[in-house]
């Protein structure tokens, strides 16, 4: 199991739009083989910053949903909502 961290910045105003982007996204990314769950978080005091938490059962689905198809044509309403790239992250559980 994995889980991918996203930092994402907000364009200011564009808040309501943001979300409505991300819902969409994260109704598309339910049905990709290999999602877990995520959920999407506010920075307190920052409503312009947004951290989206997501669980994989492995690397390979991450990629095979960071690489499709539905993901880009998704991402093509969100990314003009934003200030900068996207920062993704992948983590794993650490072994004792």
């Amino acid at each position: 199991m994995i889980k991918i961290i996203i930092e994402r910045r907000i364009m200011p105003g564009l808040e309501e739009e943001y979300e409505a982007a991300a819902r969409d996204a994260m109704r598309h990314s339910l049905g990709a083989p290999g999602f877990v769950g995520g959920e999407s978080l506010v920075e307190f005091g920052h409503s312009d910053r947004r951290l989206m938490i997501t669980k994989w059962r492995d690397l390979r689905a991450w990629k095979a949903w960071y690489q499709s198809e539905t993901r880009a044509r998704v991402m093509q309403g969100l990314l003009p909502l934003l200030t900068e790239d996207e920062r993704i992250r992948v983590y794993e559980a650490a072994t004792a």
